[in-house]
């Protein structure tokens, strides 16, 4: 991943691509070797399952990747 100081045109391209294609509620997207979102409000299994969906339709080139949606807690959100 690209260190936090560094501008990710591609995640800030995705970013905006996300709500046109509806899905809304993503505040940030930093791209590398994999996708990190941050997401407006707590995680839910609904907030997961658009998620998967996101991966699914726009982030994952799924006839040739595979891929893994995860919960990351930061310890500013674990406060």
């Amino acid at each position: 991943m690209l260190k936090p100081e560094i501008l990710d045109p591609q995640g800030q391209a995705v970013q905006r691509a996300l709500p046109r294609l509806g899905f809304d509620g993503v505040r940030d997207v930093r791209q590398g070797k994999r996708f990190e979102l941050e997401m407006d409000g707590p995680v839910d299994d609904t907030v997961l399952d658009r998620v998967r969906e996101m991966a699914r339709t726009f982030l994952a080139n799924t006839v040739i990747e595979d891929f893994d949606v995860r919960v990351e807690v930061t310890e500013e959100e674990s406060r």
